[in-house]
């Protein structure tokens, strides 16, 4: 009974969706206040449904009711609660849901935090979320029901994909999809402009945030990945430029552009055509890593779905959103002109020079992921386009974006004299390429790409704290403490951001070019040197988990006679599905991590242990972790709130008018 009830749940939820479409959107184009009332508790109303058809789908994996097709194919009666819970989202129709409900979660957030905004404007937003929401909603109803039967019951569940049994998976796809869903925000706000015709300041200032936050969660969601990666798959590596990979990471380029083009409009009125474009792009290509996902194109260990039905529902989903998106821009196109002119040397150059850079980025990552898919589907044969290519174009395109990074907080907006920048920035470039080149010798390691990332590295890291004194120089009066007090959090965040850049570069430099990995073959008692350690392999005991069963070996660590760790890395064989897994084991340190996995038993009793080394890998997440602190400062500054709380009542006045 309660599957149906959730099922009806869904129902009533594409209901609301429909209202919430269409009758906010009608209001605003007949002026009607009842009618554009209507938006929010539908949209709340929406989210509360979906909940608890989401709860529904919850309890049949909990109580292990394997009449549900899902819970029989995604879970056992032995599987951990925790991964009971997850499981939930493991696939492909649990999945769909957890997106909807992220969506109307974004929504009633809009909502509830941006009440000042005008009533006609902010109906439109709500309505534009509507449809999204009208078309995910019935894309689980007609082709992805996540409460479809099975009678009758099944008597045992097949188990969740043991690669996804891990802690990752608890943090990783809500991130992943809050960051997904959340551009939906500032594409509702770029198409309520284009219907509006209105590309103020004020209209910059409002989606903003929102667009920071939702570039939050794609970061946080795509780093937790990366690490889960790292740790899961037992080779030690962090990046796979795998196809969904790329689909995630997509987004996020054109979404750092839209942030950087945000700040251009808001604050010069420039920029409006490259902003409403990026935000269609922004959603534009979730929407597309989600048919990459789920159509069964692609093979991944991401994808879930193989059913070309629900493929070819998606890809008319995202050629509707992308079509009519298109057309309102080219509609309102000889209104986004404007925003007045800026010289070649200026703050407005280097932010359009990182849009153009970062769109190119983009595309270029995007090629790469698509054309093997195009010569699959036209018969032309199978190619695979793997690291080589993308670390070929994607090097040199972002190099200069590292560049204009940091030339563009020391230059002042509309115009500016270069030879004064230059002069301010050329000690700190002198040094870090010094810095570049003594590090790549020094680590024996002397080749371009060494030199290279790590004088850009060094080169912002000096550069951001060149910025930090210059900002605190220009606050006049009181002690160090109260004038970086002063700082706004918009210019903190700006500042964190940039900074964790210099520190992810550092760590992707220096893990690419001295870590080292050796497997042997050892057995009860030996040990080997490797990497300036000592490794002593004591054993391996079998050892039970709550659904798997376990070989599970004991290795010492140790450097210079003193013990450094004990590390028990597995086998595991999952009983409901005998599929074998790799449980690495690390000692993770500031500077540097030791990474074992176990592999195969030989015949004579010996086993394969691989050792990795990965010098400096944990900056990698520590620059991850800064860019994502920068964006909640970002966020958070008041000024957002102050600025639209002032600017509502006079949109409110200009919009009537």
């Amino acid at each position: 009974m309660i599957p149906e009830l959730g099922h009806f749940a869904l129902v009533l939820a594409f209901v609301l969706a429909l209202v919430q479409a269409v009758v906010p959107l009608v209001g605003a184009a007949r002026n009607n206040q009842s009618m554009m009332a209507v938006a929010r508790p539908a949209a709340q109303g929406q989210f509360l449904f979906i909940v608890f058809a989401y709860g529904c789908l919850t309890w049949a994996f909990i109580t292990s009711d394997f009449s549900v097709q899902l819970a029989a194919t995604n879970s056992h009666s032995e599987t951990p609660l925790m991964y009971k819970i997850t499981g939930v989202w493991g696939n492909h129709e649990g999945s769909l849901l957890l997106w909807a409900m992220s969506l109307s979660l974004w929504t009633v957030a809009v909502t509830v935090f941006s009440r000042n905004l005008p009533d006609a404007f902010m109906a439109r937003v709500i309505g534009v979320l509507g449809f999204v929401s009208l078309g995910f909603i019935a894309f689980m109803l007609v082709t992805s029901n996540p409460f479809d039967r099975l009678l009758p019951g099944a008597p045992q569940g097949r188990d969740l994909n043991p690669l996804l049994q891990d802690p990752g998976m608890i943090i990783h796809p809500p991130l992943l999809y809050m960051g997904y869903v959340g551009f939906s925000v500032a594409f509702a706000f770029a198409i309520a402009a284009l219907l509006t015709g209105r590309f103020d300041a004020a209209w910059a200032r409002w989606s903003r945030p929102w667009t920071t936050v939702a570039w939050v969660f794609l970061t946080a969601g795509i780093a937790v990945g990366s690490g889960w990666a790292y740790y899961e798959l037992g080779w030690g590596g962090w990046w796979f430029w795998d196809p969904v990979e790329n689909a995630s990471f997509i987004p996020w380029l054109v979404g750092t552009a839209l942030m950087h083009s945000l700040a251009v409009t808001e604050k010069r009125g420039a920029f409006r055509s490259w902003t409403v474009l990026l935000a269609i792009s922004a959603f534009s290509l979730s929407l597309l890593g989600t048919f990459l996902v789920r159509s069964g194109v692609i093979t991944s260990v991401h994808a879930f779905a193989t059913d070309p039905a629900r493929g070819m529902f998606i890809l008319a989903l995202l050629v509707i959103v992308i079509g009519v998106s298109l057309l309102l821009y080219a509609w309102r196109a000889p209104k986004l002109t404007g925003g007045g002119s800026f010289g070649l040397v200026s703050r407005d150059t280097t932010l359009l020079g990182n849009n153009v850079l970062l769109a190119v980025v983009a595309a270029s990552v995007l090629l790469g992921t698509l054309y093997p898919l195009f010569l699959d589907a036209l018969n032309l044969g199978k190619i695979s386009v793997g690291p080589p290519y993308f670390e070929a174009v994607f090097v040199p395109l972002m190099t200069p974006v590292v560049v204009l990074m940091m030339f563009g907080p020391f230059l002042r907006w509309k115009n500016d004299e270069m030879g004064a920048v230059v002069r301010r920035l050329a000690p700190a470039a002198v040094v870090s390429v010094l810095t570049g080149v003594g590090v790549a010798f020094a680590i024996g390691n002397p080749t371009w790409r060494t030199m290279l990332g790590i004088s850009l590295a060094a080169w912002v890291v000096l550069t951001s704290f060149q910025l930090l004194a210059a900002r605190l120089k220009d606050r006049h009066g009181g002690t160090t403490s109260s004038r970086l007090s002063t700082i706004p959090a918009a210019w903190w965040g700006m500042w964190l951001a940039h900074f964790g850049v210099g520190i992810f570069i550092i760590g992707v430099t220096l893990v690419g070019s001295i870590e080292s990995n050796l497997d042997l073959r050892m057995k009860e008692g030996q040990q080997a040197d490797f990497a300036g350690y000592t490794v002593k392999f004591r054993g391996v005991v079998e050892a039970d988990g709550p659904n798997y069963d376990a070989m599970r070996a004991t290795i010492d660590l140790s450097r210079d006679g003193r013990a450094i760790a004990t590390l028990q890395p597995e086998k595991r064989v999952y009983r409901a599905m005998g599929m074998p897994m790799t449980e690495a084991a690390l000692d993770i340190g500031v500077f540097r991590d030791v990474y074992v996995s176990l592999g195969e038993q030989l015949p004579e009793g010996d086993w394969i242990v691989s050792l990795h080394y990965k010098p400096f890998i944990s900056w990698i997440w520590a620059g991850c972790i800064f860019m994502v602190l920068g964006g909640i400062l970002a966020a958070a500054d008041r000024r957002y709130r102050r600025l639209a709380e002032r600017s509502a009542p006079a949109g409110a006045a200009a919009h009537a008018a």
